[in-house]
């Protein structure tokens, strides 16, 4: 199931984002007992982050059974300014009160290899009985102008995109090298609910392309994005929804 939202600007997407959130987190606890949350990088979730921080809604969530992920990081320290982590806890997780042991970052310092290794083990000791990753109840995703997504990019889909949870990528993106590791489609695809934020005139023919071209996912890294049993929602403002 594909839903489409459409907003004014980045401040009222950002507050559906952010009630999107609590609603999420309070119906998975309700079922499950837990909430599972993958975040993504850039600046399109700041927002989102700071309001999740603050009144009203840092009292919704329940944060002891809150356990968040990211889809991506870049292989650099926590406090380097390119670290998806860092941006999260400087905006929200420094503010609101989970359990250390409820987050579980990728240990961008370490090398590739073993930076897939152990973020591989977190996500098998969160996984239900036989799974070797946990369904997410809600991955967030941003999108680039080139149509990548996390650290998915344009190009030869490599082979472990199709067989691994957590990949390394070393790729050039943007004119600049990627050190990164990624979750792969196989866990987004896995998630209850998918939520692509997305803002900008820029990002307005790559939305289009997604959405509406044909399937070329080499070209289109996030029409590789499809939850098989989950639902697809995607958050636009007017610029990024402008060629729609």
């Amino acid at each position: 199931m594909t839903d489409l939202h459409i907003f004014k600007d980045k401040d009222a997407l950002s507050e559906a984002a952010a009630q999107l959130v609590v609603e999420t987190a309070r119906s998975a606890i309700k079922e499950n007992g837990r909430f599972l949350i993958a975040l993504s990088g850039g600046g399109t979730p700041a927002r989102m982050f700071h309001l999740l921080a603050q009144p009203p809604y840092v009292k919704q969530i329940p944060w002891a059974q809150t356990h968040v992920f990211w889809g991506d990081e870049r292989l650099v320290p926590p406090d380097d300014p390119g670290s998806n982590y860092g941006q999260a806890a400087r905006l929200l997780l420094n503010h609101v009160p989970i359990p250390a042991e409820n987050i579980h970052r990728a240990k961008g310092e370490l090398d590739g290899k073993m930076a897939v290794a152990d973020y591989t083990a977190q996500l098998r000791q969160l996984a239900e009985p036989g799974r070797a990753w946990p369904r997410f109840d809600l991955a967030v995703m941003g999108l680039g102008s080139d149509g990548h997504t996390a650290s998915l990019f344009p190009g030869p889909i490599p082979e472990a995109e199709t067989r691994v949870p957590v990949m390394a990528v070393t790729a050039d993106y943007d004119g600049r090298p990627a050190q990164r590791i990624t979750l792969t489609p196989l866990v987004f695809n896995d998630a209850r609910h998918v939520l692509f934020l997305v803002m900008g005139e820029n990002k307005a023919e790559a939305v289009t392309a997604i959405r509406h071209a044909p399937y070329q996912p080499q070209k289109w890294p996030a029409q590789r994005i499809k939850p098989g049993n989950g639902r697809l929602i995607w958050y636009l403002d007017e610029a990024a929804a402008s060629l729609h």
